[in-house]
């Protein structure tokens, strides 16, 4: 038996859980989200709780077990709390700047890269260097927040790029540390 998806979920006061066939709906402070859950798993709303179980022991209800119940997890805990990440630009001249919805990158290309926010997502700017991605949905914050280090990640010689808070880089000795 999965140890994640034997644990049930609590469900905060002020969110409210709809259960119809395999689709689940989560309405709260933030927002709402719903997800189709596959076959293999079923839910169920037992008092303040949501537990999930499997039907079956075959492998794909044993593999589905846990991720449906993180994912069902991940989607109260959005529309109550919200997810965001920080994100740390490094290197001269290196800037980032909300636009409306809308943030810029200037890091070192020779025009601006300009990363178009989703529905549902937030940018906001701290110092120029620090840059917040916040929503609801935990998998797009994640999506977004890598699409941006993607457009400059950190080099290991001098460490100039995007990088999550609190990453650590591996740094290479360059031509002059081979001695």
């Amino acid at each position: 038996m999965s140890r994640i998806g034997k644990r049930p979920i609590p469900v905060p006061a002020k969110v409210t859980v709809t259960i119809s066939g395999q689709e689940v709906s989560v309405k709260g402070p933030k927002g709402e989200l719903s997800r189709v859950l596959p076959p293999e798993v079923v839910i169920s709303q037992e008092g303040e709780e949501l537990v999930v179980t499997r039907q079956g022991d075959s492998r794909k209800a044993r593999e589905r077990h846990g991720l449906c119940r993180t994912l069902v997890a991940n989607m109260v805990q959005g529309v109550s709390e919200g997810f965001q990440r920080r994100l740390e630009i490094q290197g001269v001249g290196f800037r980032a700047q909300a636009q409306g919805s809308n943030l810029t990158l200037n890091v070192g290309y020779s025009n601006p890269v300009q990363i178009v926010a989703p529905q549902g997502i937030q940018f906001a700017v701290e110092n120029n260097t620090n840059v917040i991605v916040s929503g609801i949905d935990k998998e797009l914050v994640g999506n977004i927040s890598a699409k941006i280090r993607g457009t400059r990640p950190p080099e290991p010689y001098k460490g100039k790029g995007i990088r999550y808070a609190g990453e650590q880089i591996r740094r290479k000795a360059g031509k002059a540390g081979k001695k």
